[in-house]
């Protein structure tokens, strides 16, 4: 059942433990990174490099990348924009580059996450934990998803087994945390949710007034929503509230 299963994934000492890539050019902190990570139950394989990074990513089976933004040869957003051509696989973006573009970058390429540098292992423990939960939750059989209307080509189009949505022949190429952000809105539409509520429903984890990993992921959902041409509702922010998907012209 999906409850022992969250248990498991929740306590990696378990049968068998989540497999993470750690691509991180510092040696001292990869070695910390890749023994504080065993220390915690889960099987590590670090990298020093993008490029040898990209290849076990593609060659191998992993739950999640943990990647360094500023990497030699083949830097971090690089490696994620290959990675992305053909794996979905969950990525945490690590920089101690703190510019919001930078942040903006890794969520426009398909990142899942981003933790500046420095963190904490405990930080870092649950953000990977959130993120395996999240996996879980997206595997687990569901009710179809209601379409905005009645099916048509001009009518947004859900597919759930891609994790995406359509507007006519356009995809909008939702990440899977874009997806599942956007479809909790849709279920529950004209209804504010709070950003504490879509964390721990969405990102699985609790809200901290720090973490602007939700507001990147809204500003996804609304630049995709615009360039494949859907305007019949939108993502909208209520202050000091949260966000609701509503008609373009309730508000």
């Amino acid at each position: 059942m999906i409850e022992n299963y969250l248990q498991t994934l929740m306590n990696p000492v378990a049968v068998s433990p989540s497999r993470l890539l750690a691509i991180e050019d510092d040696p001292v902190l990869g070695a910390y990174l890749h023994e504080q990570l065993l220390r915690c139950g889960f099987e590590v394989v670090w990298c020093q490099n993008g490029q040898e990074g990209l290849a076990r990513a593609r060659q191998e089976p992993f739950d999640v990348v943990l990647m360094d933004i500023l990497l030699p040869g083949m830097n971090g957003l690089q490696v994620l924009t290959q990675l992305r051509q053909t794996h979905a696989l969950p990525v945490i973006l690590m920089s101690a580059l703190g510019a919001e573009a930078d942040r903006i970058s890794g969520f426009q390429l398909g990142a899942d996450d981003y933790l500046p540098k420095p963190f904490s292992m405990a930080e870092l423990r649950v953000r990977i934990q959130a993120i395996l939960r999240r996996v879980a939750l997206d595997r687990m059989p569901r009710q179809a998803p209601v379409a905005d209307g009645a099916p048509g080509e001009c009518e947004l189009f859900v597919d759930e087994e891609t994790a995406d949505v359509r507007y006519g022949q356009q995809w909008a190429g939702l990440t899977r945390s874009e997806y599942r952000l956007l479809d909790t809105l849709q279920r529950n539409p004209d209804e504010v949710l709070s950003k504490a509520f879509l964390y721990q429903q969405v990102l699985q984890r609790g809200y901290a007034a720090h973490d602007r990993s939700l507001d990147m992921h809204i500003s996804q959902i609304r630049r995709k929503l615009k360039t494949i041409g859907y305007h019949t509702r939108e993502v909208r922010t209520v202050w000091g509230k949260g966000y609701v998907l509503s008609a373009s012209d309730a508000l």
